[in-house]
């Protein structure tokens, strides 16, 4: 169970911090639910308790963990499908599981792919989201501004 103040990442989403954990109503059922601020975008969202560990609730990365994703995003492409359907499901797999590391791998893989071919406007808006949530984790794990943190990733494909 996390507490007030930590710094979670929910998956789809993006990173933030517990606020508070409120007990609200909601269809008639009374439930406790953490109210998580993620600040990129500015947006709150509140997270039953019980349903934290299934949806795949996870602690923000340390300092380590930011150094694994820029060589991951320093990496050559990993092997994609041509599919265009194959591939975007697999990479919305990725970016669904929370794994910081594989939503890196999809950040990686699209800018590759963009740069020698280009994306879809699906994939464009895949990536979009995909950078959105690698730049939440990272603005609190190393406590950069959202700029700061959107340079240092910007920075690995130099």
């Amino acid at each position: 169970m996390f507490k007030i103040g930590d710094k979670v990442v929910y998956p789809m989403h993006g990173a933030g911090v517990i606020e508070s954990i409120e007990e609200k109503e909601v269809l008639g059922e009374k439930r406790q639910y953490y109210i998580l601020r993620l600040p990129v975008g500015d947006m709150k969202v509140m997270i039953p308790i019980n349903n934290g560990e299934e949806v795949g609730l996870r602690e923000v990365v340390g300092w380590e963990g930011v150094e694994r994703v820029l060589s991951i995003l320093r990496q050559q492409c990993s092997a994609m499908s041509p599919n265009w359907n194959r591939r975007y499901r697999a990479n919305l797999e990725k970016i669904k599981s929370g794994n910081i590391y594989e939503v890196a791998e999809v950040v990686r893989n699209l800018i590759k792919r963009d740069q020698e071919k280009g994306l879809s406007s699906g994939e464009r808006k895949m990536l979009e989201n995909a950078r959105q949530i690698l730049i939440s984790e990272l603005v609190l794990a190393t406590e950069l501004e959202e700029e700061k943190a959107r340079l240092l990733l910007d920075g690995a494909f130099a």
